[in-house]
């Protein structure tokens, strides 16, 4: 059955010499698998559109458990200001990739597709991507069913007195709570929650100190690796990125 389905690709392999199975992710069915046949031949109608990150109106002929077959994509948005900017396109593969594993494991397809897009559209129209990254992350905790509480102390319950955020805690903690934990300026504290509560498309300025995002993606980046089991490369390479200075 033809079907017109808004989707973008999170992942692209090969198949056989011309050929490529995409996994393109919608609101409506998740993830589905897509050939695109003949897509790696440079003359190919599908050799643009069938790359990671292609977002648009994906025509294709559907077989629900199977493996659909693409026939064109009218593309939404193109994404260029990404593509041409390793930095951007280092957070964006990443974001694709987390994407993909955090649709693997919930079914609110709707909202996950939404925050995506918000986000890629903010890093391509020339915001921070690490503090859009890092906004991302803390939203799809709750997909995971493990975001850190944020409105009280994650140990005792109390709603005063807090001091720092812990991800061995799940969150907040106050005074009486706290014994060898890092203590966290309490602006990370301030921003973690803005983050969390705050709609993507409503962003219009970035101007937090770079120490501040630095404590705020440490942070999130260790609360990953306690409470998700998420470990990807493409994380890595951002790491990797920071250090020759790329990253900042």
């Amino acid at each position: 059955m033809l079907k017109d389905i808004l989707g973008i690709v999170l992942k692209e392999r090969d198949y056989g010499e011309s050929s490529k199975i995409l996994d393109v992710f919608t609101k409506e069915y998740g993830i589905i698998g897509v050939i695109s046949k003949g897509s790696k031949k440079l003359k190919s109608t599908l050799s643009g559109v069938s790359t990671k990150l292609s977002y648009g109106v994906f025509h294709i002929y559907y077989k629900e458990q199977k493996l659909s077959t693409l026939t064109c994509v009218d593309i939404t948005n193109p994404f260029f200001n990404i593509k041409k900017d390793i930095l951007k396109v280092s957070f964006s593969t990443y974001l694709a990739d987390l994407t993909y594993q955090i649709a693997k494991q919930s079914d609110d397809f709707n909202n996950i597709f939404d925050l995506l897009i918000s986000a890629l559209t903010k890093i391509n129209d020339g915001y921070d991507p690490l503090v859009i990254t890092n906004i991302l992350e803390l939203k799809y905790l709750d997909f995971l069913g493990v975001s850190p509480i944020l409105d009280k102390c994650g140990v005792c319950g109390n709603s005063t007195n807090i001091v720092t955020i812990s991800s061995d805690c799940n969150g907040l903690l106050c005074k009486n709570c706290r014994t060898t934990e890092k203590i966290y300026d309490l602006k990370v504290i301030k921003y973690i929650r803005m983050y969390y509560y705050l709609n993507i498309d409503n962003i219009t300025k970035i101007d937090i100190d770079k120490n501040i995002k630095e404590d705020i993606n440490n942070f999130l980046t260790e609360y990953y690796n306690k409470n998700t089991g998420i470990y990807l490369n493409s994380k890595k390479f951002i790491e990797e990125l920071k250090k020759l200075n790329i990253c900042n």
